[in-house]
This record gives C-alpha cells, structure tokens and sequence, in this order.
C-alpha cells in the first residue's frame, strides 16, 4: 500500500507541545540501522543461494510456528479499535481537551481517501480478486470460475484490504497522536512507550531498539511496494511498447524512478510532491470512473452490496482461520503475508494519519480512519476487479492467461479489453511511477524522523540515504527471488514488531483508563448512580415524613378548634 504524507493543499500541523525542536540525527541510531541494512543487502546480492536458503527455511519455520500470531494480532487490533471507538475513552480529544481539529471533515476526509489509494491497490486491485476467481481459497470450498467463486474472491479480497489493515493503521496512528498531541512526547513510536518504559528509558536504548524495528519494518514494508511498482510499470511497458520485462528493465526502472526521488528530496520540491499526490488521486478517480462507465456497471452496482454483505457475514471465519485445518502455504502467500505488510506500514501510516488528526475526539478518529479508506477500497475492488470477473465469467476477454503472468499483467489485459486500452495502460504506469516517487519519499521522512530523535525536518542527507536503501532492498530482492523474496522478506521482518505492536496496544490502553478526559469508569459511574438513587429515596422518604407531619398538624388544629367551640 502507498501513503503520501503530503496529500494535502495544507501543510500537517505543526509539531505537537514537547516535540523535540533539534532535527540532529541520532547517529548510533542510524549507523546501527544502516549497516544491518546494508548488511542484508549485501548478503542477498552476494550469497544469493545461502540467503534464500535461510530466508525460505526461516519463513516456513515462521509459518509453522507463529502464523496464528499474526492471525491472532490482527483480530486483536481490529476488536481494540471498535472497543475504545466506543466506550467512555472514545470521548478523549487528541490535544487539549478545547483544541479544535486542525482541519475540516471534508479536508480530513479527502486525505483519509488518498492514504487508501496506492502502489497495492493498483497491483492487486484487478490481480487479487481475479487470483481468487481463478484459484479460490482452500477453506473456501467453492468451484474455480463459478459465482461462488466470484463471491468468495470479493470477499476475500475485502478482508485483505479494508478494515483489518486500516486497524493496525488507527491503533498505530492514535497511539503517535495520543502521545504527541495529547502528552507532548514528541515524533517517536517509542513516545507511546513512556507508560510502560518510563520517560529516561523511552528516550534511552530501549526506546531506540523499538524505534530501531519500526525502521527495518518500514524499510522492507516500503521496498515491498517499491518492488511491486517496479513489476507492474515493467509488464505496462512490455504489454503497450513491446520492451521485454525482464529484471534489467525492472532494475532501471527502480533506478530511474529512484534518482526521480533524490532529486525531489535535495531541491526540497516537497510542493511539487504534493501536486504530484493530488494528480494520483486524480488519475486514479478518473481511470476508475472510466472502468465504471464503460465496463459492465450494472453488474458492479449488484456486486457492492452482495460483496460487502458477504464480508461481513464470513467476517469471524476468515479472520480466526489458521493453518490448523487450512493451507498453510496458500495463508503464507496471502493472508499472513498481507497482515505482516499491514504491520511493515503501521509507522509510515500511523504517522501520517496521527500528523492531521490533531483536534479530533478518539471515537472520531477511529471510525474515520476504519470507514473512509475501506469505503474508497470498497468501490475501487468492486469497479476494477468486478469488472475483470465479468469479463472472464462470459468470456468477453480472457485474463486468465495474464495472471499467469503474474498479478501485475491482469490490470492492463483488462483495460486493453476496454476502448483506448492503450491510453489507460499508460495512464495506469504514470499512476503506478508517481506512487512509486511519493511513497519513497514520505517513507524515508518517516525513517528519518525515527532517527532524528523524532524531529519533523529530518536532514535531506538522512532521508535520501533511507530512499536508497529502500530502493537497493527492493531491487536485490527482486533479483534473488522477485515476488516471493518480496513477501518471505516482509513476513520474517514483520514478526518482532507484531511483538511490538501488541505491547503498544497496553501501552496506550494503560494511558487512557488515567486520562481524566475519558470521564468516570464503570465503577465510579456505578457509584454515581447508587448516590443519585440514595438521595431520591432519601428525598422521597424525607418528603413523605414531612407530608405526614403536616397532616398530623392539621388535623391537631381541627380537634383544637372543635374543642374551644
């Protein structure tokens, strides 16, 4: 997925109460991050045999013993953010209990949208639904090329895309904003460790290993991604200008799109980044209502109900299903390996979404964060990938051949099923190759702030040398391994921040049951409500005894006024 932390025609909010004011980089931080990196890519490229070896024993070892955690945190997460969108801390504002939200509901709303739109759906958007189509999932019990098979291929591709991931992202992004915004505690992930590590600790060693791991899961998160648009401009270019996609053509394409990045980071063209941010959404808008209009939209409009009804109804099944009585392999190369991108991302993503979320109430936050992006991914799966099952259902073109290929071909063979297909492919590399630019660039700000101690304006030098590393990753792992390298490597990388994320979870629960914005607890409302039916039985009790003490008088009077008469 593709996030870019400058889709906004205003600039985020400047840096919380407390944020660190130096931008000096942590240097142990970032020689130890550096060089594990450089390390690894060192290792992959010269040892190519030794490093798949290892990596493909480790990731079976991965997913033989810890592939229930990863099932088991997710479902955690999402439970955690309804649990506290709803209860008595969903009244907690993320700054000052009278902050005002730094932006409007439709400026917020608009971002919310663009964080959903990326390098993952483009490549996914149409492959995945038509994957499933054509293979369905084990557990699943439907017959390839049936409608159960169509069914089950949306509502799986939902449950990969919407609100699981779109949890892991709010419960990171409110744990950043809640400590940035609302405590003062500055940039860091490890700033929503204080309730925990204590505030010399957080800003110690510990603080910099959990710091550490967010770093290396957004680096091979981010050249995942980076990886995925490398292949997909490569079979755009393959399938429209006849230029072989081959690794070499993969590897330029990485470099060219990677010095783009450079470029943009040294002339501090973040402006033009932004626009740039802007005609993503733009393009990707238009390239979908075009799909819409002219593909089959009658049957897109039946298939957004019935497919989000289904989600919801198989929603406990899919999301507590484990290699216990299914495919491990199939839940490796899909499941298990979306959740652990998820993870890879939640600092890249939590940042941005906790930088224009400053103002809101948590309850706000986390239902826009949970509904906006998985709505727009909603219809984008139903538009694009609804279309190519169409297509393949009545035999109105034939994609099952380009998946073949890789889910990377299914988008263009389905638009060179459409008028102007060679226009839209084009369209969808320009997409696909400014994707690849913001997504680079806002990772490596994310990566620099972490090893800037936090600060907003990390150095230029910082953030192009972790846009770099992120690009080496992605190219050494495409040409050890491709796909598999990509995602074996986002899994084993994903596995200790599970750890970390589950530790963030008490972290920040910890912190609100003390945060006097939340209001009484249970109990003391329990309390309340035991004092208030006290005091009127007591004044009814009270009232009662001074009505009968008032009769009595009167009727005293009277037997006195009988008596003198």
């Amino acid at each position: 997925m593709s996030t870019d932390a400058t889709d906004t025609d205003q600039a985020p909010p400047g840096p919380p109460p407390g944020a660190p004011e130096s931008d000096a980089p942590d240097l142990a931080l970032v020689g130890i991050g550096m060089a594990a990196v450089v390390g690894v890519v060192l290792w992959a490229w010269i040892g190519d045999d030794s490093f798949d070896d290892v990596s493909s024993s480790s990731l079976t070892w991965v997913l033989d013993n810890f592939g229930w955690l990863f099932v088991v945190a997710a479902d955690v997460f999402l439970v955690l953010c309804l649990v506290i969108a709803f209860s008595r801390f969903g009244r907690i504002r993320l700054g000052k209990d009278d902050a005002e939200p730094e932006f409007g509901n439709l400026a917020w709303i608009a971002m919310m949208f663009s964080a959903g739109m990326g390098i993952g759906l483009m490549f996914y958007g149409v492959g995945e639904p038509l994957t499933h189509f054509l293979t369905p999932p084990p557990a699943s019990g439907a017959r390839p090329e049936t409608p159960d098979a169509a069914r089950t291929a949306m509502e799986y591709s939902f449950f990969h895309w919407t609100l699981t991931p779109w949890a892991i992202y709010g419960i990171a992004g409110l744990a950043l904003a809640y400590a940035g915004f609302r405590k003062g505690r500055g940039n860091r992930l490890s700033a929503a460790f204080v309730p925990l590590l204590g505030a010399r600790r957080a800003a110690g060693w510990p603080g910099r290993v959990i710091d550490l791991l967010a770093v290396f899961a957004t680096v091979f998160g981010t050249a995942t991604s980076l990886g995925l648009g490398a292949l997909q401009v490569a079979e755009g270019l393959d399938i429209t200008a006849d230029i072989d996609a081959t690794r070499t053509s993969e590897l330029v394409i990485i470099a060219a799109l990677s010095a783009a990045f450079v470029v943009s980071a040294f002339s501090g063209l973040h402006r033009g980044i932004k626009w740039l941010s802007t005609l993503n959404i733009v393009l990707a808008a238009a390239l979908m209502v075009f799909v819409f209009l002219l593909g089959p939209t009658v049957y897109v409009l039946d298939t957004i109900p019935a497919s989000v009804g289904g989600y919801l109804d198989n929603l406990l099944p899919m999301a507590s299903r484990t290699g216990a009585f299914s495919d491990h392999e199939w839940l490796g190369a899909w499941t298990i390996f979306y959740w652990a991108w998820w993870l890879s991302w939640a600092p890249f993503v939590g940042t941005f979404i906790s930088r224009i979320s400053h103002g809101r109430t948590i309850r706000e936050f986390l239902i826009g964060v949970l509904l906006v992006p998985s709505g727009a991914t909603v219809i984008w799966f139903c538009v694009m990938g609804g279309t190519a099952l169409r297509f393949q259902s009545t035999g109105e073109a034939d994609l099952a051949g380009a998946v073949e290929n890789g889910a990377e071909a299914s988008l263009f063979a389905m638009l060179d099923a459409l008028p102007i297909g060679t226009v839209t492919s084009y369209v969808a590399m320009v997409l696909v190759m400014t994707y690849f630019i913001t997504s680079a660039d806002s990772a490596s700000l994310v990566m620099g702030s972490l090893t800037s101690r936090g600060a907003l304006h990390p150095p230029s030098w910082l953030v192009v040398m972790w846009g770099v590393l992120m690009a080496a990753v992605a190219a050494v792992l495409l040409v050890v391994g491709g796909l598999n390298s990509l995602q074996t490597a986002t899994i084993l990388v994903a596995l200790p921040f599970v750890a970390v994320m589950l530790v963030l979870c008490w972290a920040l629960l910890r912190e609100l049951r003390e945060d006097p914005g939340a209001g009484p607890a249970r109990h003391q409302a329990l309390h309340g409500l035991r004092d208030v039916v006290r005091t009127m039985v007591g004044d009814a009790v009270s009232e009662r005894s001074a009505r009968h003490h008032r009769l009595r008088r009167a009727a005293q009077t009277r037997r006195d006024t009988d008596g003198e008469l």
